[in-house]
């Protein structure tokens, strides 16, 4: 057939053939919506890992009342600092749930600050985890995206990290 080709009006019968051949219509694609299943315990609990510089939250949900314990110890006590409390409670005000779930963490590691980042994330993660619905709110927060920033070792023949000791030409 392609030898017969000599010439574009040649050309333009073929192409004309084969448009003029009938078309097999597949079957038509039906979209499967996945949905997400809520992940829960036993006893109707979420569980999720956070983590933040050298801390590492181990954070459990359940619906309550809202109360929130850290290490055996009330959010306002373990957490002092008004801006650490305040860090705890956003990802529950950006999934628009605060005081629909109760929290029980255990963190280790890493001084407050890395803690109350450690169990923020990790709330966030619990919280997708029971409800999945919540996950685009607290995604786009960037609360779900684990900060990787971590301190940076000491090098041999430097003071810190990056400093050196003081030069001395004499």
């Amino acid at each position: 057939m392609a030898d017969d080709i000599k010439t574009l009006d040649d050309l333009k019968e073929v192409v004309g053939e084969v448009e003029a051949a009938p078309v097999e219509t597949a079957a038509p694609v039906t979209e499967t919506v996945v949905t997400v299943e809520p992940k829960r315990d036993a006893l109707g609990r979420s569980y999720a890992t956070g983590k933040r510089k050298d801390a590492v939250a181990r954070v459990w949900i359940k619906p309550g009342s809202g109360k929130v314990t850290v290490n055996g110890k009330d959010m306002p006590e373990y957490f002092a600092r008004p801006v650490l409390q305040m860090i705890l409670r956003q990802p529950f005000t950006v999934a628009g749930v605060g005081g629909q779930f109760d929290v029980m963490a255990t963190v280790k590691g890493g001084g407050l600050s890395g803690q109350a980042g450690a169990v923020k994330h990790g709330i966030s993660k619990a919280l997708q985890l029971y409800d999945p619905s919540l996950r685009g709110a607290l995604k786009a927060a960037g609360f779900l995206t684990r900060d990787s920033r971590v301190v940076e070792r000491k090098k041999y023949g430097k003071a810190k990290a990056r400093k050196s000791f003081q030069f001395s030409k004499r």
